[in-house]
Parts: C-alpha cells; structure tokens; sequence
C-alpha cells in the first residue's frame, strides 16, 4: 500500500451515477450535473450536494422543487459540458440539444433523453455541509431505451461507467424491507 493524499480520499468514495438536475427558476429552465448524490433509507428521499455559488441553488432556494434525472454513459460527454458552464448565462437545454418535457407535478422539466427522471420537491438544507435533501414525488423511466449504463464520477475528470449486473436478490430477500 501506497500514502494517499486525504484530499483525494473522496475519488475513493463517489458512489452514485452522475445525474442532472434541472430547475425552474424565474422564467427559465436550468440543468446542473451533479455527482454527489445519496439515497437516504428505503423512502423515496434523497440528498445532493450544493451551495450557494451554484446558479441551481438559487433556484432550488426559490421554487423548492427540481427533477433528478439520470443519464447514460452515451451522454458523458454532454454531462461534462453541462457540468462546465453556467445556467447564469446559457441556455443549457438548447446548447446541449436537450429536450425539457413537462412533469407531472413539479415546474423543472425532466429530460427526455435521459434514462429516468424523479420529480422531487425540497425538505431541507444542511447548510453546514451543502447538503439539500429530496423527496420523491413521482418518477418516470424510459422503458424501451437500450443504454442503461450509467456513469460515476472518480472527482478527478475520469468516470466509470457501469458493468454487468449480478443479482443477488434471492440471496438478499430476508434483508430487504417487504415492499421492495
């Protein structure tokens, strides 16, 4: 084993797939790329990481709502652009040739080239951390669509893309909540 920097420790512990996330603020859409995400419990709650610096927070403070959609690697590198401009000044669903579809209870649209698409309104800031937590309100997932890898972030611009599943449910089940 080799010294590692802790400033680096976190390329070692980014776990969920990069998602986008998108915003109604004032009289216009927004997308964010985010690669820090978290599940919290079995409920439909989440949590990702922003602050005060980013133009989507703003908009997150103001309407209390967003759409958490999940791309597939086939998109890394218009995560990557997305991720490297500013909603302040750029209409990201047209540069990046996105489509914004209505949701069924939020104001931020979903993407329709994504993968899936959770509609989640805001319950809380930790504002000590950055932290805003989500809850689910409804999802929706493109069934018929072929890529279904998704894409993590190292944090150092280099990504891995998922693999093969291995199930292991029936291995699980007496682990798993019943409505799972």
């Amino acid at each position: 084993m080799q010294p590692l920097q802790l400033n680096r420790v976190f390329t070692l512990l980014e776990s969920g797939p990069v998602v986008l996330v998108t915003t109604h603020g004032g009289h216009r859409d927004n997308i964010m790329t985010i690669s820090w995400t978290m599940v919290l419990d079995f409920a439909p709650r989440f949590a990702i990481t922003t602050g005060e610096w980013n133009h989507t927070f703003t908009a997150l403070r103001e309407s209390g709502e967003c759409v958490v959609a999940i791309p597939t690697v086939d998109m890394l590198d218009t995560l990557v652009g997305i991720g490297t401009c500013s909603g302040a000044d750029t209409d990201k669903f047209s540069r990046f040739g996105l489509t914004p579809v209505r949701g069924s209870i939020v104001k931020a649209p979903l993407i329709e080239e994504c993968l899936a698409n959770i509609e989640c309104e805001v319950v809380d800031f930790v504002e000590r951390h950055n932290i805003v937590v989500l809850q689910a309100v409804a999802a929706h997932i493109d069934e018929a669509r072929k890529e279904r890898r998704q894409v993590h972030a190292v944090g150092d611009g280099t990504f891995i893309v998922d693999g093969r599943k291995l199930d292991r449910r029936v291995m699980m089940a007496s682990k798993l909540p019943p409505d799972i």
